[in-house]
């Protein structure tokens, strides 16, 4: 268990929540950091992408009106 499962899983016992919940809250919670890690090392794709698809869009739009 990771220092982050450890304190979450004490905190349950703490208030006596029965151990193999304890462990399974633990757990979902760790897996939950693993998914926004996932999507926080996505972000400067996406904000890349967005940001070229709007430069893209600008220019179309000065292009019809600057005529």
């Amino acid at each position: 268990m990771t220092n982050m499962q450890s304190e979450v899983f004490q905190a349950f016992r703490s208030i006596e929540i029965p151990e193999d919940k304890a462990i399974a809250a633990a757990s979902a919670l760790a897996k939950r950091d693993a998914d926004v890690a996932a999507l926080k090392s996505d972000m400067p794709v996406v904000k890349w992408m967005l940001g070229f698809a709007l430069a893209f869009q600008v220019a179309i739009i000065f292009k019809i009106f600057s005529r």
